[in-house]
């Protein structure tokens, strides 16, 4: 797999939404998953290098919102799962830059209104390729319920760009080069079942309600809520690691990716030093 991303009119396929698992979350004040969230197939375009640059756009009822790829403590991260996949060998999702929300006491992550998820597919198939697959996100208002969809559309030969998946491409946390942000340092002491860092890094501001966000690239891997706090250009974050076995671990720092996000922009760092 790549690293962890009608037809003449390009139409969109429209996705299916599944029957919810509890009747509890599938309902709110009276409201049905179909109410509250609507999801779409952007089928894209085949790009110079081979790959398949579609998307999934996903439209929210007023208050509702979904989640990043970090959703924060309560949220639920959008999974993409694909089936039938005998032409497609890998993928990437291009994560526009989220929002930071603050609800009774709790910090989430993600997007409000409309986001449009650009998806890069590696194809192995000169012609048009049947894109099968599952689609689980979490939407939330006071409450969240998730929402399972299955995927169903046609990747196109088409060689027209979107404009709504060119801008949502666009819309990308910006890169320590492009802001002239410095490296990142993280020290690390171990705790009781894992490890605590503390991130430092030199990243001008961002725009109001500063979060860094550190993920870990390990499957399994448990990363808490980042304490963040700025002085000067220098912010600071620390957040502990928890490994599936609950332990201390050797950590490679490579391993990590650091978003800071605020009102203005995001800038994401890849690794630190020690």
């Amino acid at each position: 797999m790549m690293k962890n991303r009608a037809t003449p009119a390009i139409v969109a396929a429209l996705l299916t939404v599944a029957a919810a698992t509890s009747p509890a979350l599938a309902q709110f004040e009276g409201r049905s998953a179909n109410d509250v969230v609507q999801v779409s197939l952007v089928e894209g375009w085949r790009m110079e290098n081979g790959h398949h640059m579609a998307a999934i756009r996903i439209s929210l009822a007023p208050g509702w919102k979904t989640y990043w790829r970090a959703p924060g403590e309560g949220g639920i991260p959008p999974r993409l799962r694909l089936t039938d996949t005998d032409d497609i060998s890998g993928m990437y999702i291009h994560w526009p830059q989220p929002e930071v929300f603050f609800a009774n006491g709790m910090r989430s992550i993600g997007y409000r209104d409309e986001v449009i998820l650009p998806i890069e597919f590696a194809v192995d198939d000169a012609g048009p390729v049947e894109l099968h697959g599952r689609l689980d996100i979490g939407v939330c208002h006071d409450v969240c319920m998730p929402v399972a969809l299955d995927l169903d559309g046609l990747l196109p030969m088409t060689t027209t760009s979107d404009p709504a998946v060119v801008a949502a491409l666009a819309d990308r946390p910006r890169t320590a080069a492009e802001v002239g942000a410095g490296h990142a340092t993280c020290a690390v002491e171990p705790i009781s079942d894992g490890l605590r860092v503390t991130v430092t890094a030199v990243v001008p501001s961002v725009g109001r309600d500063e979060t860094l966000v550190l993920e870990h690239a390990g499957p399994g891997m448990w990363v808490s809520e980042a304490a963040t706090t700025r002085s000067g250009n220098t912010v600071t974050g620390i957040a502990d690691i928890v490994p599936p076995d609950s332990g201390p671990f050797a950590l490679n720092r490579s391993d990590l990716r650091i978003t800071v996000i605020g009102t203005q922009m995001a800038v994401e760092l890849d690794g630190c030093t020690g």
